[in-house]
């Protein structure tokens, strides 16, 4: 096999954003053969270019016609779509989350590990990103010592009414099982937890359609503890505009600070913890260096990851973000709003299955009513370079 033929489930914006990687050659060796949605107006133009159309998931994995699928459907599907496909032979890619609940993620995540020949994949193209490669570099090599304090301010996600009623499956928790922490922050939850790990607990506390007529979260407040004693928050908010993005990574060598594109290192002459066992003068602190380190921007980050997925099907290169490390956002994701929901914090790893029996009563006891207009996505596109 020279070429990886790719499917897409799913012809939303994401799912026309990847075909369009494809079908003009931002993806190399992978050829777009064939597209599926439950819409067939969302399909006629794929069928005029030459690929196979399906009105399901089920008719494509069975159809012979493709050696990957590419996932983009609604998150609760991703779980029964890609077991389907592994079962089938097929490599899968899935769109953020790879499921909508950590105990679905766990089911996905047990059946790639009984189909190990089969590459499993998470598109989460912030790990292709050179400020967050850089990060994560600095971080793991020790230079900024010991953690010691983690904020991520990511209130830049506004949204308006209008974007919710895009579709009835939006802002729901039958529809997405979450709000602006599963939909909007997957991306920066696992950024955050790939550069520094997991927390150890949270506690949070969470805005229910506080800014929205959404029965879903879209305002969070979450303190974070780490195994070695460090601290953080997130917060985030899809009502708040102008937002920030600042993520802020503290440790005994010194900080780093990412905001506007900049990120900026200070470096601690002598680690903080051991100036305090040693200075003489109570109110000195060590001198510091800055340094501006200058950042690219990332060009075509999704069609970077979709490359590495190819690449790592006909050769086994190294996946950048494989399947199993979802589980970490999703978790995240899942917990911050478990937390707000109990009013009380909750220890890492949580209890899947009781949030899981949370989720299926918030969707039993719902009585939102979902308007649904339709909305254009010209400019969809900018909204996930965040």
């Amino acid at each position: 096999m020279d070429k990886v033929r790719i499917g897409i489930i799913g012809m939303g914006n994401m799912g026309r954003f990847h075909a369009n990687d494809l079908l003009e050659g931002r993806v190399a060796r992978g050829e777009l053969t064939a597209v599926g949605s439950t819409s067939p107006d969302k399909l006629e133009e794929y069928r005029e270019k030459g690929v196979q159309i399906f009105g399901s998931g089920k008719e494509m994995i069975a159809s012979g016609e493709i050696d990957a699928l590419l996932i983009a459907t609604p998150h609760y599907q991703h779980t029964s779509l890609g077991i389907a496909a592994l079962e089938a032979g097929l490599h899968i890619m899935v769109e953020k989350p790879i499921s909508a609940h950590k105990a679905d993620a766990e089911r996905l995540i047990a059946k790639a590990n009984a189909h190990p020949n089969q590459v499993f994949a998470g598109m989460f193209q912030l790990r292709v990103e050179p400020r967050y490669q850089k990060i994560r570099e600095i971080v793991q090599r020790g230079e900024l010592g010991d953690l010691m304090r983690v904020l991520w301010i990511m209130t830049d996600w506004f949204r308006s009414e209008i974007y919710f009623q895009s579709g009835g499956w939006r802002a729901t928790w039958k529809g997405e099982g979450g709000g602006v922490l599963l939909n909007q922050c997957l991306h920066q939850l696992d950024a955050m937890q790939w550069i520094t790990g997991m927390p150890s607990r949270v506690s949070s506390q969470v805005g229910i359609g506080k800014w929205h007529d959404i029965e879903v979260e879209d305002d969070v407040t979450c303190y974070m503890e780490f195994p070695n004693g460090a601290t953080g928050a997130f917060i985030t908010s899809s009502g708040e505009t102008p937002g920030s993005n600042r993520f802020e990574i503290a440790g005994t060598k010194g900080r780093l600070i990412l905001e506007n594109n900049t990120l900026t290192l200070t470096r601690n002459a002598v680690p903080s913890d051991e100036w305090s066992k040693t200075s003489k003068i109570g109110f000195q602190q060590p001198e510091t260096t800055v340094e501006e380190i200058p950042i690219p921007g990332a060009d075509a980050p999704h069609a970077k990851l979709m490359t590495n997925f190819v690449n790592a099907i006909l050769d086994g290169e190294a996946l950048i973000a494989p399947g199993t490390e979802g589980l970490g956002s999703v978790e995240l994701a899942n917990v911050m709003v478990y937390s707000g929901l109990l009013g009380q914090a909750v220890d890492l790893p949580m209890d899947s299955a009781a949030w899981e029996a949370k989720l299926n009563e918030l969707i039993a006891n719902s009585t939102h009513e979902k308007k649904t207009v339709e909305v254009s996505s010209e400019d969809f596109a900018a909204s996930f370079r965040k």
